[in-house]
């Protein structure tokens, strides 16, 4: 059911036949990855908030929850930012279907990464399906292996990268009871992104009292979503 296949960057994604759909985009799963998640969602919160969490206990760190963890490509990328930067990183993902080491193995993408957060990963990736991991002196990993509905945390995030397959294979990763959810987990001045961008969602969210935002989108998509939840909130 899985196939990998080379997108139109250079860089690999996987082809799920079950669902009919890749888990990035053919026109670049690297570029996608970096434009939407990483330069949208995590560098936008850091300017927007001017927080920089800079050494210190995990405690300090930026927080990221991910909906649909997939390749490991946004954490890849969003780790590999924080440690160039020495900005702390705790980071969840929420996977329903996790992929074995292997086929993340196969995707190749240490090729865009500082030296040694690629073999970090790929070592401590059991393990992070179970629990938290350490992955290096910045950033901490852990996967919950769970349907989205079924995820529960007492934690608040700073930023929610929403990355589900698309609404026409997946809709019910993009009804209101779905995003509703989702945004429970989200802090005040905290900020979502997800590549898609439907009227419908837009309603959703802005009926949830976040500020909706159009962003450009990254190659192959005019735009992309972006929410805010205001800080009084």
């Amino acid at each position: 059911m899985l196939e990998l296949v080379k997108t139109a960057d250079g860089s690999n994604t996987i082809y799920n036949s079950e669902v009919g759909e890749n888990y990035h985009s053919r026109n670049g799963a690297l570029q996608e990855s970096r434009h939407v998640f990483v330069n949208s969602g995590l560098k936008y919160f850091l300017e927007r908030e001017n927080k920089v969490p800079i050494g210190g206990d995990l405690e300090d760190a930026v927080s990221i929850l991910e909906v649909g963890f997939g390749t490991g490509l946004n954490f890849l990328l969003s780790a590999d930012f924080c440690s160039t930067e020495n900005i702390r990183l705790e980071y969840t993902g929420i996977e329903a279907y996790p992929l074995t080491t292997q086929m993340l193995a196969d995707t190749a993408y240490d090729q865009y990464l500082s030296a040694g957060l690629w073999q970090q990963f790929i070592k401590n990736y059991p393990a992070a399906l179970e629990r938290a991991i350490k992955i290096n002196q910045n950033c901490q990993l852990q996967i919950t292996h769970c349907k989205l509905m079924d995820f529960q945390s007492d934690k608040l995030f700073d930023v929610i990268y929403f990355d589900a397959f698309a609404s026409a294979n997946q809709p019910e990763m993009w009804n209101e009871q779905a995003i509703t959810h989702t945004l429970q987990f989200l802090k005040p001045g905290g900020v979502f992104v997800t590549y898609a961008i439907t009227g419908n969602l837009k309603r959703i969210i802005k009926a949830l009292g976040l500020k909706v935002e159009k962003a450009p989108g990254a190659p192959g998509k005019r735009e992309m979503l972006r929410a805010i939840r205001c800080a009084d909130m």
